[in-house]
């Protein structure tokens, strides 16, 4: 029988990390539509509502489902406005290890988000779903993104040499392919402890609850 997640909500003091709903749908398609998500991920540009909708209704259920990952929206906790998502994915449950990523919304960055809520799904992965690596894999020049890595404890393991594609925009908005080096990180239960001073700072991990009826 395959292993799959739970529907999950995670709280800190300024986030919810929630499953992802079609009322998403707006937002999450003017976040992907950004162009640091279009130079670092391979989100479909220009993204379209519809596109959002079909991922929220179809796509994350199905990777949940089968067992090889889990979509959250990242709400900020005041304004309950989507800041975020945080996406596992390549999981496997016999030697309990699953890959993250994370996109903040551009309004939202600098904020310690990203660090926030990537921590605060690996205490969850590690104290309740008993899971004992988390990796990251963050393109040779997306600085940004390898500084929420060091920030939460990673370790850097070493390059994929080749091993991704980037996009240029040029000024006619279009996209070109440019070959980059993976930086390949793990985080293990025992890199926690100095990162959680630091989420501490902004309020600290705070509870979860499963929604086992969500649809």
């Amino acid at each position: 029988m395959t292993s799959t997640f739970p529907n999950i909500s995670i709280s800190t003091e300024r986030l919810v990390l929630r499953p992802l709903d079609e009322d998403d749908a707006p937002a999450l398609a003017e976040m992907m539509n950004d162009e640091q998500v279009g130079t670092w991920t391979g989100v479909p540009q220009p993204y379209t509502e519809d596109q959002a909708r079909r991922w929220i209704t179809q796509d994350a259920p199905a990777e949940r489902i089968a067992g090889r990952g889990l979509d959250l929206a990242v709400d900020e906790f005041l304004t309950q406005r989507l800041v975020g998502i945080v996406q596992l994915a390549k999981t496997n449950w016999r030697v309990r290890s699953t890959e993250m990523s994370y996109i903040i919304a551009p309004w939202a960055r600098g904020e310690g988000y990203a660090s926030e809520a990537a921590l605060a799904t690996a205490h969850w992965l590690f104290g309740d779903r008993k899971f004992e690596r988390v990796e990251l894999r963050t393109a040779a020049d997306n600085t940004a993104s390898q500084q929420v890595a060091q920030k939460i404890g990673c370790v850097s393991e070493g390059v994929l040499r080749n091993a991704c594609i980037v996009r240029h925009r040029a000024e006619d908005g279009t996209w070109t392919d440019v070959r980059s080096d993976y930086i390949v990180w793990s985080l293990l239960p025992e890199d926690l402890e100095g990162a959680d001073e630091q989420l501490a700072d902004t309020g600290g991990f705070t509870s979860y609850s499963e929604y086992s009826d969500w649809n």
